[in-house]
């Protein structure tokens, strides 16, 4: 894994020069503070969701069928929104087994060809969340069980996720573009 300094001061230092490039970091930096205050309270209300599930099973043997696809729908917009936050800070799990034999300039270029490539899957990945969450929204689909939620939920929280994590990258690119032309 990477260690969370090892890209975190990229931008800032490089952004120095670029007041622009600063405030879509300063911004996005506070997007993805807020996302993770959010998703602490989708995360406390799944459970309370599914508490409340088992309580009144238990106690007053009635089925509730909803919290299912809640606690699902709130742990789809925790997983991908915070996404980018987790980006930001380089916790996403890698294989760091060629750190230790490369020099620095060869590991610094293997950071950015894994941002770039990793770049172009999460925009194919937020493209298609995007198509799926129109064709949800215009043909009004919606979930299978009883509740009957329209799906355009989490394919919105998918897709928004996603298009945050691409700028995520991107600000780590910029960033580690603009280290090296200023070095």
């Amino acid at each position: 894994m990477h260690g969370p300094a090892q890209d975190q001061s990229d931008l800032p230092s490089a952004a120095a020069n670029n007041p622009f490039v600063a405030a879509i970091d300063r911004g996005l930096s506070i997007l993805n503070d807020f996302m993770v205050v959010l998703a602490s309270i989708a995360l406390v209300a799944a459970c309370a969701i599914l508490s409340y599930s088992v309580i009144t099973r238990s106690l007053f043997h009635s089925a509730t069928y909803w919290q299912d696809e809640a606690s699902v729908f709130l742990l789809v917009g925790v997983t991908f929104m915070t996404s980018a936050f987790v980006q930001s800070q380089r916790g996403h799990i890698g294989i760091e087994a060629f750190v230790g034999l490369l020099s620095p300039t060869m590991n610094r270029l293997r950071v950015l060809l894994v941002d770039v490539a990793t770049l172009l899957f999460c925009a194919f990945f937020a493209w298609k969340s995007w198509t799926l969450t129109h064709e949800a929204w215009v043909d009004g689909q919606v979930s299978n069980s009883m509740w009957s939620p329209p799906l355009a939920i989490p394919y919105a929280l998918m897709a928004a996720g996603m298009t945050l994590l691409c700028l995520q990258i991107v600000m780590q690119i910029v960033g580690h573009l603009m280290r090296r032309t200023h070095s």
